[in-house]
């Protein structure tokens, strides 16, 4: 299939999981991972609709945005972690970083931000099931880190991200796209406004827009297997 059909298929999956939910397809915003994809494929996506995409390096994603002329409406995502050295360079490239890990990241993309005369919006990365090998804050960790990065000057929080751990049947990752609902509702309570919930890839968007995602990050489903 053509990367249009794909998208197109893609748009229709997201249209049935929001039916299914009470909710309306159109409030769910499809970012296309374009890691390891080339500008081509990138441009067929663009004529099929997409206008966010998601990078997971810097230096890749600066490389695309200098090699070919975008639409203005283009939107890019960080959704990749974000070392502090290029935390200024990330600031000028992205219109949104969905991967904020750290108390100290949130620290260094505020004063950059701050520089560049902008503020940044991003989403608060959870590491759902602590897992080593992801980054993001612990659940228990994750409130008292966002109103304190709800305090900075040159940043707003938007909502939260994460990357469950990877389960054969996609019904089994349930739980923690509800989880990740459940910190965004307490955080509300809190005080906070969050509105965005960054969760779902292609084997399992379905399950995450019907437990409330408001953005499903999708690869492969659209672009097919990646490059080694």
């Amino acid at each position: 299939m053509s990367v249009r059909d794909n998208v197109a298929a893609v748009r229709k999956a997201i249209g049935r999981a929001a039916q299914a939910a009470g909710r309306d397809g159109a409030d769910v915003k499809l970012v296309a991972v374009s890691k390891k994809i080339d500008t081509a494929k990138m441009l067929e996506a663009v004529e099929a609709g997409i206008r966010i995409f998601g990078e997971n390096r810097i230096q890749e994603a600066r490389s695309k945005q200098d090699t070919v002329c975008w639409p203005d409406d283009i939107v890019w995502h960080l959704i990749g972690s974000l070392q502090r050295n290029k935390s200024k360079l990330a600031v000028t490239l992205f219109d949104m970083i969905q991967s904020v890990d750290s108390l100290e990241i949130s620290k260094y993309l505020n004063r950059h931000a701050g520089n560049a005369g902008r503020t940044l919006p991003l989403l608060i990365q959870v590491n759902l099931a602590d897992e080593p090998s992801k980054s993001g804050f612990h659940p228990d960790a994750v409130v008292p880190a966002a109103l304190e990065i709800s305090r900075m000057e040159h940043l707003r929080v938007k909502g939260l991200m994460a990357i469950p751990p990877y389960c054969d049947n996609p019904e089994d990752v349930r739980p923690y796209f509800r989880q990740l609902r459940h910190i965004k509702n307490t955080l509300n309570d809190s005080g906070l406004d969050l509105s965005e919930l960054s969760m779902g890839m292609s084997s399992d968007f379905e399950i995450a827009i019907e437990e409330g995602a408001t953005m499903v990050r999708v690869g492969t489903a659209i672009f097919g297997q990646r490059r080694k």
